[in-house]
Order: C-alpha cells, then structure tokens, then sequence
C-alpha cells in the first residue's frame, strides 16, 4: 500500500537504480547485447516497431532490453522517441506486388503462379521444447533452399479478379476518396474513414485485435474468411522530391501483407462477389495482419450494406477507442499513482452512508418497540 513519506526524489532515484540492477540480473551472466535482441527475437522487434509505428529495428531491440521485456512498455519508449523526430515528408505507397518474396502462402489455392513459399514459420512445428537451445554456442544448421526467383509473384487474388468474382482492390468508398488523415500527427475522429482505420489497427495491440477477430470466426459479425494471400518480404521504400521533380528509392522495408477473401455480397446492380479484409504491418507479423484484415472486414459492414449484428467488432467507436495499447496501459496504470484525496472522499462517504444506515435501523428498532 502507499504510505506517505519524505525525501521522495531520492526514493524514486533508487528505484531508478533497482530497475538498472534488475535488468542487468545476475553479472555472472554474459550481457545480451541489441544485436542479440535484433537478429534472435526479430519477431517482438517486428511488434515493437509496428505499434511504436517506427521502423528501425535497431532502436526496437533497444526499446526491448531498456524495457526488461515488456512489450508495451518498448512500444512506448519507440512511440516516444519517435514524437522527437521531424517529418521531412511522405513516401510514396509502397508496391507490394513489387515484393522480394521470403514467404508466400494462400489458403485458396493449391497451385498458384509463382508457387506456395513456405519461408520462415511455425505453422508446422510440434510445439515441443527444444533443449538443444539450451545448449551454450548451439548453432542452427544451414536451411536448404531454392535459387531465388527475381520476378516477383503476382497478388493472388487477382486471380479472382479476372472473372470479376472478388470485389476490385483499392476501391474507396466516397467518405475515403480525400487525402488520408495521419494519426501520428492528429487525435483520432469518428466516424473514420477505411484509411484512418487501418492507421489504427495497424498500430494497435496485436493481443487486442487477436480477440476481436476470434469473436469474428465465432458468429460475432459473420465473418468467416479464407487466407487468400499472406505474404512477407522486402518492399522498396520511394521518396518523392518535388525541388529535383525526381523520385528516389531510400531503402527498403520488411512488411507483411494479408489479403482475405470473405463471404459473398451483392445488389440489384451488382452481381454477388467475395470482399476483401485486409492488414499490412512492419516485419514478420502474421497474426497481427490476419487479425486486421478479420476486424477491417468487420469494420466495412456499413459501407457493403450489411446489417449490424451487434458484434463488437463491427463497433467502430468500441475498437477504434480501446485497440491502442498506449492509451489503454496509460489509462489503466495511472490508477497505481496515489490517489489520496479521492479515497478518503469516498471513505467519509462510505462512513456517512454506514452511519445514517445504522441510525435509521436504531429508529426503527425503537419504533417497533
């Protein structure tokens, strides 16, 4: 419980000091180092860096070891460290059929041009501890793989697209044809347009989105989908410099991409045809793709006419509110802070209340009496 007590500021510079000490843990233990962090647990780099909406996995490992682990506390320290920067401007939308494929897979189709490329993932692993990782110095043998194709394998669902079974990519609904709202730089309104909604998922709790778009798969918004296409690989990043009339390519970016493929709509003008859900984020972030792209089909009943079933998933205030991690924690642990004067409010209240209670009971008593 929290006591009142003197010399506060050398109280919080010790726990400064405890926290430096416990994240070191025992010295006898080698020091993991932010290259460590990087290459060997790229995968909560890859969080780090997509809800701290920065992509530099270098500082993302480093938010990991300053934070002793915890996530949302990394992605805190990236989203902090980012409101520093200065915006120098916009790149151009990365082409993600341009992509340098490391893993490609559709739950569609069996044979697909440019073919199904398994890649990095523990989609077929026993889930069983391996103790040769405990193993000091143990190495990973070399994978054997295939020459890499440099032609870059179409989108599959354009394969739908040519029979005009799936409706078109990229089309906007009339509230979404203005230039997009960045959510970096201004509060979040509602209602959203598709843009500022994907913003949103894109930066939010991967933990979050996970339970809304399971509610999805359980009838909470009939929403059941197929993977069309779930893809991750390097995309180039272009910059555009209006002063030269010239756009250069400044790096590239590890992204991925998950394009779903959902039940059927149509109208008296249009035919019935599959939807599209869909999720892009830093890294390799699979679950938080397939996630956005559940909960953005979710968010699009209105738009293709749906009824509203309820579900908290189609609930664009409930998401859209509750999905940043940021906030939610901040909100939540605020309530750690002392709250002295509020208490004892509710205290002497409490007392009144008790105490005019039993001074009516007495009355009664007497009355009965």
């Amino acid at each position: 419980m929290y006591v009142a007590s003197k010399g506060g500021e050398n109280a919080i510079n010790a726990a400064h000091k405890l926290m430096a000490e416990a994240r070191r843990g025992d010295p006898s233990v080698a020091e993991l180092s932010v290259a460590q962090i990087r290459e060997q647990l790229r995968l909560a780099v890859a969080r780090v860096c997509a809800e701290g909406s920065l992509y530099d996995f270098d500082l993302g490992a480093l938010a990991i070891k300053q934070s002793r682990g915890d996530m949302i506390e990394a992605i805190f320290l990236m989203r902090a460290y980012r409101a520093t920067l200065p915006r120098f401007g916009y790149t151009q939308p990365i082409d993600t059929a341009r992509m340098m494929v490391a893993r490609r897979i559709s739950a569609t189709f069996k044979d697909l041009p440019g073919g199904q490329i398994l890649g990095p993932t523990f989609d077929y692993t026993h889930r069983l501890l391996d103790f040769k990782l405990a193993a000091e110095g143990g190495e990973a043998a070399p994978a054997q793989t295939a020459p890499a194709d440099p032609t870059p394998p179409p989108h599959v669902l354009s394969l739908l697209n040519r029979e005009q079974l799936i409706e078109p990519a990229g089309v906007a609904a009339p509230e979404d044809q203005a230039a997009p709202p960045d959510l970096t730089r201004s509060p979040l309104e509602l209602p959203a347009c598709r843009a500022l909604r994907m913003q949103a998922l894109a930066r939010g709790d991967e933990g979050f989105l996970l339970g809304l778009a399971y509610s999805t798969q359980r009838g909470y918004a009939r929403n059941h989908a197929f993977v069309g296409e779930l893809r991750i690989g390097m995309v180039e990043v272009e910059f555009d410099i209006p002063e030269i009339g010239l756009t250069v390519s400044i790096g590239e970016i590890e992204v991925t991409e998950c394009e779903t493929v959902n039940q059927f709509t149509g109208s008296k003008t249009e035919p019935p045809q599959f939807t599209r859900g869909y999720g892009l984020a830093f890294g390799q972030s699979e679950r938080k793709t397939l996630a956005m792209a559940l909960v953005d089909r979710a968010l699009r009943w209105r738009e293709l006419g749906e009824d509203d079933l309820g579900a908290p998933a189609q609930d664009e205030e409930f998401v859209l509110s509750h999905v940043d991690n940021i906030q939610a924690s901040g909100f939540l642990e605020h309530i750690k802070l002392p709250h002295y004067v509020d208490f004892q409010a509710e205290l002497e209240l409490i007392r009144t209340l008790r105490r005019e209670a039993f001074e009516r009971r007495t009355q009664n008593q007497e009355a009965a009496e």
